[in-house]
């Protein structure tokens, strides 16, 4: 998606010069030297959040939704400097999408029972102030959708952002927390350190002050907080399938699956990792993939090459890749494309190291198989039973019915791209914490509550 960046690119640099220059606390609300200081201050602020009332704290919510529509350039345009991963017009979209669609307090419902015996109430209750566990490829989207359901929940949060994000992730807080005092709301409703490490993650998961912990991002950090001791959601790895059957519109297919992998250079967990195509149509779905959107078809000598580029000889990702271009990936494995080139495409088996591990780069192989069956087979294997998220092209019902119950997954989209499964070209909401692991799902502000029952035995119930 071109964007034109020369009207920010400017004031994005002298932010960036002044994070440099001076210490991220100056001036900055919500940061701290101190892991253990910033865990004080929120449970401060969290007394304050959890004596207002909803229409407070929808002010506060509504706040933080406008300052990222105002600041949505200059956060794209920070993330990407710092990560090196993604690319600008796709993370602006993001965090549109993050301001618009994550839930806020109308997620928060009251169950009511009245009969014979009584009135009876189930309320949505913070848990306090919760640990969040941040990571690079979604920086700042994370922290604003984690901030927007967790205050709306009345409670505040602590984030450990990954060290490679901390300056987006502070300058994110700082946002968050002028929105909430601009709202009459407190301040330190989200903090952090200035710099994030191992010791201050443990230090947040072991804080007595803390009753929850949300980690988004790979398996050690989700393993970790599993962990913990605490009542923990895990948002883990995924390596989602795409399954295209015969009964596909083929060509809407080819576009689609291109227009997922390749959003914000295959960042978000849920973009289509690998294709299976049944036979009968995968010669056709190549085609149109190369000829109509951009991708680039990789012979055996190219794709020996980006394995080796790609992957490390331990066999873990090569981080300098996560969040490429396919240009610049082919072009650190030798090969000059063309500018139009959005995508690699090439042909293997399943257990192809380009197909069967999560890469978070546009790369797609393509596994051929025989009938819809094997497809579902194949699909099943290639999730690694994640349970994240998996997607369909079909117009068989029974096909995408079957599908969906094998594969069992948190999100399933079917005949779109998987960004629709996050609210933009499809309905629902938004969120980039996805609680495969844990059971969790799309999470939202109802998420991080707890339940609480309130019984008034034999009065009032007065029909």
């Amino acid at each position: 998606m071109a964007v034109d960046e020369s009207m920010v690119h400017d004031i994005v640099q002298q932010v960036m010069a002044n994070m440099q220059i001076a210490s991220p606390a100056a001036g900055m609300h919500g940061v701290f030297q101190d892991m253990n200081d910033a865990i004080d201050a929120s449970v401060k602020a969290q007394k304050i959040v959890r004596g207002l009332s909803m229409d407070q704290r929808e002010k506060i919510v509504s706040s933080i939704r406008k300052r990222v529509h105002e600041k949505a350039e200059i956060l794209a345009n920070m993330g990407v400097n710092e990560t090196g991963m993604g690319n600008v017009g796709d993370k602006i979209l993001k965090h549109h999408l993050t301001a618009d669609k994550t839930p806020g307090t109308e997620d928060i419902k009251t169950i009511a029972w009245s009969g014979d015996r009584g009135l009876t109430l189930v309320e949505m209750g913070p848990f306090g102030v919760i640990g969040a566990i941040t990571p690079a490829t979604n920086p700042s989207e994370t922290v604003i959708c984690n901030s927007i359901g967790m205050i709306a929940g009345g409670n505040t949060v602590v984030f450990n952002p990954h060290p490679n994000a901390k300056k987006t992730t502070i300058y994110t807080i700082n946002l968050i927390n002028e929105a909430s005092m601009e709202a009459g709301g407190p301040d330190n409703v989200a903090v952090t350190v200035e710099i994030p490490t191992m010791e201050t993650s443990s230090i947040m998961m072991k804080h007595p002050s803390i009753p929850l912990l949300v980690a988004t991002g790979g398996p050690g950090v989700v393993t970790a907080v599993l962990s913990s001791g605490k009542r923990a959601i895990g948002a883990g790895a995924g390596n989602p399938p795409v399954l295209v059957d015969e009964t596909a519109d083929v060509r809407k297919a080819a576009r689609d699956i291109v227009n997922g992998c390749t959003f914000d250079n295959n960042l978000p967990c849920i973009a289509e990792k690998e294709i299976v195509a049944v036979d009968k149509i995968a010669d056709e779905l190549m085609h149109y993939m190369i000829t109509e959107n951009g991708c680039y078809l990789a012979d055996k000598a190219v794709q020996d090459k980006l394995v080796q580029t790609v992957i490390t000889p331990k066999g873990a990702l090569n981080r300098k890749c996560v969040g490429r271009s396919a240009r610049e990936l082919l072009r650190m494995a030798g090969v000059e494309a063309g500018p139009d080139i959005r995508c690699i495409v090439f042909e293997g088996p399943k257990e192809h190291p380009l197909i069967a591990t999560e890469l978070m780069m546009p790369i797609l192989g393509m596994v051929r198989v025989a009938d819809f069956e094997e497809g579902v087979q194949t699909s099943v294997w290639l999730e690694h039973g994640n349970r994240h998220s998996a997607h369909i092209h079909s117009k068989n019902v029974d096909n995408i019915t079957r599908y969906a119950r094998e594969i069992d997954t948190a999100i399933l989209v079917k005949n779109g791209p998987s960004y629709a499964a996050l609210g933009y070209g499809g309905e629902g909401y938004c969120t980039f914490t996805i609680a495969s692991r844990t059971g969790e799902g799309l999470t939202s502000a109802q998420t991080f509550t707890k339940r609480r029952r309130c019984t008034m035995s034999d009065s009032l119930c007065i029909r």
